[in-house]
């Protein structure tokens, strides 16, 4: 997917009712994101800035982000110089994908002056530049010296100079002459017709471009050599009507979904070209699609980059036991063959007599088989008889007691295993720092890390998840695993019905069943809750556990959201999400 700059010239409209508004707040939540808080007329408003390779954007947000305790550098560095500002202006040039935000601030010595804030979404090469009056770089989110790029380096004193812009039509205001010529200008070769537009037409996705073709050539394959008579004549009527549909500011900003309600792409106009293939969402603005459409990947981003030891810490551990048990389990497959030894032991014992100090091996009957058929034992030519039949008896009880001490250890290097799988199923789904030191906390409980001294108070721990089913039942959901103990032998009574993926790392879930019939739809509803609160939220019919929670129980000793339990049933769920982004 792509930011586009058509796309971006809708944003930039939607964006407009900030201009007149004053900077409130700045906050840095990560390394290449920042939020100015506005204050306008109609109220507050969280403008959201990305700089990411992956997600670079620009939009309003409705979204809770949480800040980090000290605010970066870059971060205290606009509320310098954009505290208290008043934005002006919000430019676009053509179709770049760059918008200037356009301030009004006062400098150390009180005077107003122009602050610009550059927004260049350009995938990769993204980036943040404040601008000062006088054209050059105060600084920007990510900085590029001479070993970055040769051709445009941005660093602090620096003149400000637009990234480098290829000559390419505006799909405004072009006409089928201008296509035509463009097409013919473009290198000779069968180029697919979608990627000849993206060469065309600036400021276009690949979505866009291809939405556009498939209209044109009626979802057939089309080549650059084609773009002539009635196809081209139906691509310009196309382009023009999706011109006039931005003029007047009738676009559909349109999202496209893969059959588990993931969402893939979006593009300013209705997307066709999938079929039933996939799946498509309308929003009501640029601004809310942008929102929904990184939410949730980007929360999932923060995490990792702060919690980026945690994440390391567990991958090592888990790939360290996975080795441990594969060389147990093989260890474990060779005491297979100790029922051989204990018999050449006691062949040997029987036939002593028969054995000579020096001798390599003996062949002597096997009267423990049937019909006594005759089997040759190695001996070692340095010991007596009576030490070979003894060798055989020791490493006899050397592989009997390895199997059952390996039995043990597999056991417990499973356990392992599936506990720390549960740690990492929790961080990925914690949803602040706070969730993710207490998973900090657990771990250092359990000795996998030591824990610094947090200078103030300890973090608030978060209760359980908490939510209500259409029946009127309160469903909880713990967020780590000793939540997950505390809602299962604690919180819960007796008769709450108790939830969990089966033999798949996720949460407890508990159903308040307060002296009533839980009834199924209330079960299957917390069951798709379960699902999406586990391993398996991405997929489909997954298996969930349910039972009476006095029939669950914790083994002494057992680790932290470990429990056993019988009587349970199975249901085999999609899972849902409580935002609402699958369809119950």
């Amino acid at each position: 997917m792509a930011l586009d700059g058509a796309f971006l010239s809708i944003v930039k409209k939607e964006l407009e009712p900030l201009i007149g508004g004053r900077v409130d707040k700045i906050s840095q939540p990560s390394r290449e994101e920042i939020v100015i808080v506005f204050r306008t007329r109609g109220g507050t408003e969280k403008l959201f800035i990305s700089a990411a390779a992956g997600s670079a954007r620009v939009h309003i947000t409705k979204a809770a982000i949480e800040n980090p305790k000290v605010p970066p550098m870059f971060c205290m560095l606009l509320r310098k110089h954009l505290g208290n500002g008043r934005l002006t202006d919000i430019r676009q040039d053509g179709l770049e994908r760059i918008l200037y935000f356009d301030f009004e601030a006062s400098n150390e010595l009180g005077d107003m002056t122009k602050i610009t804030a550059a927004v260049e979404i350009m995938g990769r090469c993204s980036n943040l530049v404040l601008i000062n009056s006088e054209g050059k770089i105060i600084d920007s989110i990510k900085r590029v010296d001479a070993e970055m790029s040769r051709e445009r380096m941005v660093l602090p004193n620096m003149t400000y100079a637009v990234p480098p812009r290829d000559d390419r039509l505006d799909f405004r205001s072009c006409t089928e002459e201008d296509i035509a010529k463009a097409a013919e200008a473009l290198p000779e070769g069968d180029l697919d017709l979608a990627k000849a537009l993206i060469k065309i037409f600036e400021g276009l996705s690949p979505i866009a471009a291809r939405e556009w073709v498939y209209y044109a050539s009626e979802g057939r394959d089309a080549a650059k050599s084609d773009l002539h008579g009635e196809l081209l004549h139906r691509l310009y009527d196309i382009i023009s009507r999706t011109a006039k549909m931005c003029e007047e500011g009738q676009y559909v900003c349109t999202a496209v979904k893969d059959k588990e309600g993931m969402l893939k792409d979006f593009s300013f106009m209705p997307i066709n070209q999938y079929g039933s293939l996939m799946d498509t969402i309308e929003f009501s603005s640029a601004c809310e699609l942008l929102d929904r459409f990184y939410t949730e990947r980007d929360s999932l981003s923060r995490m990792k980059q702060r919690a980026q030891d945690l994440y390391k810490l567990l991958t090592s551990t888990s790939e360290r036991i996975s080795r441990r048990l594969a060389n147990q389990r093989q260890e474990l497959a060779d005491t297979a063959e100790r029922e051989t030894l204990k018999l050449y032991g006691d062949l040997l014992s029987a036939n002593l007599y028969k054995i000579e100090k020096g001798m390599g091996s003996i062949i002597v009957d096997n009267f423990y088989a049937e019909d006594c058929p005759q089997i040759e034992i190695k001996l070692d030519k340095r010991l007596t008889p009576s030490k070979n039949m003894q060798k055989y008896y020791g490493e006899y009880r050397k592989a009997d007691t390895a199997e059952k001490i390996l039995t043990e250890q597999i056991a417990k290097g499973e356990e392992e295993l599936a506990y720390i799988d549960s740690v990492f199923d929790a961080l990925t789904r914690a949803n602040g720092e706070d969730e993710v030191n207490e998973l900090r906390a657990e771990l250092a409980e359990q000795g996998y890390i030591r824990l610094s001294k947090i200078k103030g108070k300890p973090p608030k721990a978060h209760p359980p998840l908490e939510f209500v089913s259409p029946q009127g039942f309160t469903i909880l959901i713990g967020r780590n695993n000793k939540q997950n103990d505390m809602l299962t032998t604690k919180l819960a009574d007796k008769t709450d019905i108790w939830l969990h993926t089966k033999d798949i790392t996720g949460s407890h879930v508990i159903i308040r069943a307060e002296g009533k019939t839980v009834p199924e739809e209330t079960i299957l509803y917390a069951a798709r809750l379960a699902a999406f609160h586990s391993k398996a939220k991405n997929s489909s019919q997954v298996p969930v556990d349910y039972v009476p929670v006095k029939l669950v129980k914790k083994p002494a000793g057992a680790k932290p959201g470990m429990v056993i339990f019988t009587g349970n049933r199975t249901l085999y769920v999609t899972p849902l999400d409580p935002q609402g982004k699958a369809e119950p």
